[in-house]
């Protein structure tokens, strides 16, 4: 009778299944990276940024080159564990985990700082905004980014109200003497929706902040300060549950990658 033999498959070390989890997680995040890049990029070209270095002046309050940013660190956290997984590369796996180590540890830093620091923290955010208030008609996207904080965030003008407008060169109440049709007033994101508007005012805010302007109720007299600080106040938990799940999640990656990096180690030193 033939002898049948029986042949012993070499079984892998890798486990499939994290490998696909951490390789499909981070192709999602390699996309939006680069979603996010190609936003920020297509956001400069349109301001001209790249043709007139002076825009950079303000680079760090810039909404664009925050996105350009957010966008490449995504980009590049997505591409070593998407690849480092797929190709089950230790060094990639390990440049992840270190990339994911060192955004958590600044996570955890700044919320301890903001904790303790909260004077200086309320200190520059009211520095940002007058940067904001002061550059409103020189960057598109910082005037959509201020016009949506206050009409559709949180519901405020200025730093500390209305008046804090007066540092802006066009809303200057001064500047009813060049002919500045916009002095004393403030920008519309600072009406108050009226009942059945279907299409906003775009005037709505001129010379309500001219002496002698009786009609009170037109705009939001809260500050953006202020009306942030109750926002958060009334979302603490939802603020905290986000933080956590982040955090949560940057772990769990960090725990995956170290694990994976050790089953290739295994399957190394089995091959050898």
């Amino acid at each position: 009778m033939p002898v049948t033999r029986k042949v012993r498959r070499d079984h892998s070390e890798v486990s499939c299944c994290l490998k696909y989890v951490i390789f499909g997680s981070n192709v999602v995040f390699w996309l939006i990276g680069l979603l996010i890049l190609a936003i920020g990029f297509w956001a400069w070209s349109e301001k001209d940024t790249f043709n007139n270095l002076s825009r950079l002046a303000n680079v760090a309050l810039d909404p664009a080159f925050l996105l350009i940013l957010v966008g490449l660190m995504t980009f590049v956290i997505g591409f070593t564990g998407c690849v480092g997984a797929l190709r089950e590369n230790s060094r990639l796996l390990a440049s992840y985990a270190i990339f994911l180590a060192i955004i958590l540890l600044l996570e955890m830093t700044a919320g301890i700082l903001g904790f303790i620091f909260k004077d200086w923290i309320k200190a520059q955010a009211t520095g940002g905004f007058q940067a904001f208030i002061v550059h409103y008609r020189e960057d598109p996207d910082q005037q959509n980014l201020i016009d949506w904080i206050q009409e559709d965030w949180l519901q405020c003008c200025g730093i500390e109200g209305p008046k804090d407008w007066d540092k802006n060169n066009y809303f200057n109440c001064s500047s009813r003497e060049v002919g500045s049709r916009e002095a004393c007033g403030v920008p519309f994101s600072c009406c108050k929706p009226k009942p059945n508007e279907i299409i906003k005012n775009k005037q709505c805010g001129y010379d309500v902040r001219k002496p002698g302007y009786f009609d009170g109720t037109a705009i939001f007299e809260r500050g953006c300060l202020h009306a942030a600080e109750d926002w958060l106040e009334r979302n603490l938990i939802t603020v905290a549950v986000v933080a956590t799940t982040t955090c949560f999640s940057q772990i769990l990656g960090i725990c995956f990658a170290q694990n994976l990096r050790a089953d290739i180690f295994a399957q190394k030193a089995k091959w050898h």
